[in-house]
């Protein structure tokens, strides 16, 4: 028997018996008419390339200084989102024939503008409408066109790698959407107006982010990067963090004290990693002033950076699991302050990696924090510090690969960390002095507190433990007061 033919029809084209023609990717129809030349991809994903770039610094500049927890872990990830991608997109532009050669370069003087905008942009209200009421968007925007009109067999790696891109984006802005709805009010939005219509104005000069369009001509007067940008690193909390410089429970101490059950143990872990919001601010300012790095640095750091606000989030989770209010608990401050006010980015950065090190041994690491859950019996305590092993191994070796190379060898770079760190730390009594707390133990509050949720007798014991980082940093190590 003959099976009737269709093939010449491209309308009704059809593969063997019923199959969907082309993989399923697109109807023939498509395939025969649509498509963009590779010059013009190129050109579109290095504008994309370019604005993602722009949202990465931007963000690594606002972190630090931007009091709202929430906000700094969704800069976190929306940074790791742009680092991936700006990578992704300059692999593709290289597959195209395209040498990757100024990827860094602004498209046009107007867009050079709005990122100058953003980046200086001076508060929340406006930084957010720059984010994700402008640049997000018009990338979204950017994205859709271009898998709109590229053919999906003749440049399935832009397709497949937009396809991705605008999942995550869709995230962004959908996360913007509400972080619009719930700081930016509508005094701000008024306020602001005229210099969101300075950003659509560029963006509009600019042919639209694409280039796709008819470029318009306007009058682009700088506002607020009329003044040279300056970067300032100096961490802020909201109002939440109670007491931040707070330094009078010795978190370490505690988890190595043998007498100490493990499920009280469990307390100080979700501390510990709810504390590790100070690791996003630090990150954040060692890649915002580090300059000249191969973007795989960028990519590598961002992505450590997006890991260690996961932890904080896991700390947050514990205590909501446990039915605590974790905003009566003091989150020291002066770790971050003091590494952003007093180091270098090396310095930053040779600090972490001496902590990394530090938590490899078995007896004092993250395997012994893992133990210390799974003896608690609380599944999820056990889980997140599963995964908080499993994130350290990773940034030990982003050091490795980062850091050691610029300072010699491990053990100079491990030398260079720990007198760094030294040098960080502030007189215990200081902050004290200058009025700003007094080291008040609020460990036995948190305790009594754990107890009566789990319904157990406190342990006199535990109840009175009251060790503080005086003279001490978190691995225990005893400081020596520098002239710094």
């Amino acid at each position: 028997m003959t099976l009737p033919s269709n093939r010449s029809n491209p309308d009704a084209y059809e593969g063997y018996k019923g199959l969907p023609p082309l993989v399923g990717l697109l109807p023939m129809t498509e395939a025969i008419s649509k498509g963009l030349p590779v010059e013009q991809v190129t050109s579109r994903l290095k504008r994309i390339h370019w604005a993602l770039r722009e949202a990465h610094k931007a963000m690594m500049a606002h972190i630090a200084g931007t009091p709202v927890y929430e906000l700094k872990m969704a800069f976190s990830l929306h940074a790791f989102y742009c680092a991936e991608h700006v990578e992704q997109i300059a692999t593709r532009i290289r597959e195209m024939r395209q040498p990757p050669y100024g990827l860094e370069l602004q498209p046009t003087p107007a867009l050079e503008l709005l990122g100058k905008e953003l980046l200086a942009a001076p508060t929340i209200p406006a930084f957010l409408l720059g984010l994700y009421q402008v640049l997000f968007p018009v990338v979204q925007q950017a994205i859709e066109n271009l898998l709109s009109e590229t053919n999906k067999i003749f440049d399935y790696p832009t397709y497949r790698l937009c396809r991705h891109a605008l999942l995550e984006i869709e995230d962004v802005n959908a996360y913007g959407v509400a972080a619009l709805a719930a700081l930016v009010s509508e005094d701000d939005k008024n306020a602001l107006a005229p210099w969101v219509r300075l950003l659509r104005e560029a963006i509009a000069a600019s042919g639209s982010l694409d280039g796709t369009a008819p470029c318009e001509e306007h009058q682009l007067t700088p506002s607020f990067s009329a003044k040279p940008y300056v970067y300032d690193g100096t961490p802020r909390r909201d109002e939440r963090f109670i007491d931040p410089y707070n330094m009078g429970v010795n978190a370490e101490a505690l988890l190595f004290d043998s007498d100490i059950a493990p499920r009280a143990k469990t307390l100080m872990l979700f501390y510990k990693r709810m504390r590790e919001l100070n690791v996003p601010e630090v990150m954040s300012s060692i890649l915002a002033e580090t300059h000249g790095q191969p973007w795989e640095y960028y990519r590598d750091m961002t992505r450590q950076m997006w890991d260690e606000a996961r932890h904080a989030m896991m700390g947050e989770v514990g205590f909501v699991a446990l039915g605590i209010d974790w905003t009566r608990i003091p989150f020291d401050l002066p770790w971050s302050y003091n590494l952003n006010t007093r180091l270098t980015p090396l310095e930053r950065h040779a600090v972490l990696f001496t902590i990394e090190q530090g938590l490899m041994p078995r007896d004092r690491g993250k395997q012994y924090e893992w133990e210390v859950a799974l003896a608690s019996a609380s599944p999820l305590a056990i889980t997140i510090q599963d995964y908080d092993w499993a994130d350290e191994i990773v940034h030990a070796r982003i050091g490795r690969d980062w850091l050691v190379s610029q300072l010699g060898s491990q053990q100079e770079a491990l030398a260079f960390g720990d007198k760094a760190w030294s040098n960080a730390v502030e007189d215990w009594s200081k902050w004290k002095e200058r009025g700003l707390t007094e080291h008040r133990n609020w460990w036995p509050d948190l305790y009594l507190e754990a107890c009566a949720r789990w319904q157990i007798e406190p342990d006199p014991k535990t109840r009175t433990f009251h060790v503080t980082y005086e003279g001490v940093r978190p691995d225990q190590k005893q400081v020596v007061q520098s002239c710094k």
